[in-house]
């Protein structure tokens, strides 16, 4: 069985689709809603899906640690709460796991909405670095439970948890990339933000991290960063 990990934080405007496309998934699963305090209906909508949903402490990070203790599966798919869920999925990911034992996990080829020039260079960009054993957890990371166990599973820091687990997933085994079906994620987070202050941002707060500088600290920088950029009508770290 495939456990479905979804953080989320005022996603009312998107979860139903997401939920509603899983529902359609003929694979065996379940899904885990972690919830970190929304007020705008989300749990309603989750609940109306028939997914488990947990009130945990506000941090994807937190959220995450928090599903994967009540997920039952032998396999864990983490998503954004904007994803639009292919079809058939489920069903990727589990002949890949089944049909190859020695992955240990992977993701989606990633898609993003956007129809501006950053989003298609985006689209490339993150094939390109995939090419290379980087990801995020935008595009849909999968792991075999016992692999997520042994290697100590997300850390629940401010920033950079999903950067930091597929460090060690990738060092720890063969992954494996699903790109007949892309997972299309929203483009929202850039809208309005200059590209060049984008790239330079993520080299800025990548470096920092591998100093070994706090995620706490970074987290207050991606922040303030976002708040500069005019962006406070949405969540400043959206768990989406």
């Amino acid at each position: 069985m495939i456990s479905v990990i979804i953080p989320t934080l005022n996603e009312g405007a998107r979860i139903g689709a997401l939920l509603e496309a899983l529902a359609d998934e003929d694979t065996a699963h379940e899904v885990i809603i972690a919830d970190g305090g929304s007020d705008d209906g989300t749990v309603n909508i989750a609940r109306q899906f028939g997914a488990s949903v947990l009130s945990t402490t506000r941090g994807r990070g937190q959220q995450l640690v928090a599903g994967v203790a009540e997920a039952h599966g032998n396999v864990l798919l983490f998503l954004h709460a904007d994803s639009v869920f292919p079809a058939g999925g489920l069903a990727r990911i589990a002949r890949a796991m089944a049909g190859q034992t020695a992955l240990v996990g992977g993701n989606f080829h990633i898609h993003f909405d956007g129809d501006d020039d950053f989003s298609r260079w985006l689209d490339g960009f993150y094939a390109w670095i995939r090419q290379r054993g980087f990801y995020y957890g935008d595009s849909g990371i999968f792991v075999r439970r016992e692999v997520y166990d042994r290697l100590g599973g997300i850390r629940p820091i401010a920033l950079m948890e999903d950067y930091d687990f597929v460090r060690r997933l990738e060092a720890t085994g063969e992954t494996y990339c699903i790109r007949e079906t892309p997972l299309q994620s929203s483009s929202r987070r850039f809208r309005d933000r200059h590209p060049a202050a984008i790239v330079w941002g993520w080299v800025v707060i990548h470096l920092l991290f591998h100093l070994g500088v706090s995620p706490a600290w970074l987290a207050r920088v991606y922040n303030s960063t976002r708040q500069r950029s005019g962006l406070k009508s949405v969540p400043l770290r959206p768990q989406s």
